[in-house]
């Protein structure tokens, strides 16, 4: 029998909570058998929407408080104690949860996973790591981190978010020797800030990284790397250019294919299913969320915008990590390596 799993979610987080994560709830509780969910939340406003006969594997743990998209994120943690998303990680935190999900305020739970849930002793930032497609071959994903919570960073952290990255390839996606790039503005050694500079020597250096260089942001969706390592600043920046880029040319073709000719018409409908596919690689809800890596338990974000089918999605990829054992592997792993990591730390 598969090992059973609780996971803690923020039922009152994101733009369409609680409707939309509690049905992306109840979608995964049925296609996952060995999940139980913990909802924080409003009780009665769940229970309005589960109601009495629908909670097999579902325990709902009524809050009184639920944090903004907008608020300042520190500062709400702090304040709000009973909040749904800080009762639910401290669930994780005494280990009444193996995990934590949410859609509310990326901040805020980046706060919770660092200040409640914890840093992996031997991790200096914990960072926002993220799972893309590659436009040539769909299949092959590849992680990009951080694309958030470091703005400004050190050599080290770069090389740490490396090793985190590298983890998540060979363990979630079953890289067995991932192909590890920096994010710079040229692929030479010497591109780049002094930062960027040194962080390419330490991966360089690294003997357990399979690094080969520098990218460009111009080929990130293009299958030349399995992990792309980035400061949060540069990271965002890239990863809302590519949702955009996505976006606007969808928006536009679909414009000129709709206002077209009945020539440009035609050729629509025999394209149509080909530029279906097409999208479907470059849909985010197809791709779960952002996982706030480095910390003592898996805490996944989704977009603030999530309906029910990527509230799920992004359940199941919750259990791909549990079931991966990534958390566990990367404290040993860390914890075995402290001299490689303390020179490290020296050199930045």
């Amino acid at each position: 029998m598969d090992k059973t799993y609780t996971i803690a979610i923020d039922a009152m987080g994101g733009d369409n909570a609680p409707e939309e994560i509690v049905e992306g709830a109840l979608l995964a509780r049925d296609k996952y058998k060995n999940l139980h969910l913990n909802l924080y939340g409003d009780k009665g406003k769940i229970l309005e929407l589960i109601g009495e006969t629908k909670q097999d594997r579902i325990k709902i743990i009524n809050t009184t408080e639920m944090i903004e998209m907008g608020e300042e994120p520190v500062k709400a943690v702090r304040k709000k104690k009973d909040s749904s998303m800080v009762v639910a990680a401290n669930a994780v935190k005494g280990g009444s949860a193996d995990a934590l999900f949410s859609a509310g305020n990326t901040g805020a739970l980046l706060a919770s996973g660092i200040f409640i849930v914890g840093r992996i002793s031997g991790i200096e930032r914990p960072g926002l790591l993220t799972v893309l497609p590659s436009v040539d071959d769909s299949k092959r994903q590849w992680v990009f981190m951080d694309v958030g919570a470091n703005a400004e960073v050190k050599p080290s952290y770069l090389y740490q978010f490396a090793v985190l990255g590298n983890f998540y390839a060979t363990h979630v996606l079953k890289k067995p020797n991932p192909e590890v790039k920096l994010l710079n503005n040229g692929t030479e050694e010497d591109k780049g800030d002094k930062i960027h500079i040194q962080a390419y020597q330490l991966l360089k250096n690294g003997k357990q990284l399979n690094f080969t260089g520098n990218i460009e942001s111009r080929e990130l969706l293009n299958g030349h790397a399995d992990v792309v390592v980035a400061d949060g600043f540069s990271g965002n920046a890239a990863l809302k250019a590519i949702e955009g880029t996505a976006l606007t040319m969808f928006a536009g073709l679909r414009k000129i294919l709709v206002n077209g000719s009945l020539k440009t018409k035609i050729g629509a409908a025999l394209v149509k299913p080909a530029l279906k596919e097409f999208s479907s690689v470059l849909d985010y809800n197809n791709a779960g969320g952002a996982v706030i890596a480095g910390v003592k338990a898996p805490v996944v974000k989704t977009h603030g915008s999530a309906k029910a089918k990527t509230v799920s999605n992004t359940i199941g990829q919750i259990k791909i990590i549990l079931e991966s054992n990534l958390v566990p592997d990367i404290t040993k792993y860390v914890d075995e390596n402290k001299d490689q990591f303390k020179i490290i730390l020296e050199e930045k």
